[in-house]
């Protein structure tokens, strides 16, 4: 257990960035299995769309910090690799 007031404070402020990253998470979680579900389904128009949305997801939580900047390249790549593929 912690015994100064700052690490108090510290644990109980970790434990609230702590539900807020686990939310954007799981958002960005949620895009990327919609991408593959249509791909998934090979429906082009519909997976391009949703991969629009979802890239811009992405991008938002680099700039937060959530991922890095290489993981969310490599996701965007592997995704657009993808719905090329369908072609």
């Amino acid at each position: 257990m912690a015994n100064t007031k700052s690490s108090k404070k510290r644990i109980l402020k970790t434990e609230r960035n702590r539900k807020h990253n686990t939310r954007y998470r799981s958002m960005l979680r949620t895009f990327i299995k919609k991408v593959k579900k249509k791909i998934f389904d090979k429906n082009i128009n519909l997976s391009k769309e949703i991969y629009k949305t979802t890239q811009s997801v992405i991008d938002r939580q680099v700039q937060k910090g959530l991922i890095h900047k290489n993981k969310a390249a490599r996701y965007k790549s592997r995704l657009y690799k993808k719905i090329i593929n369908i072609i």
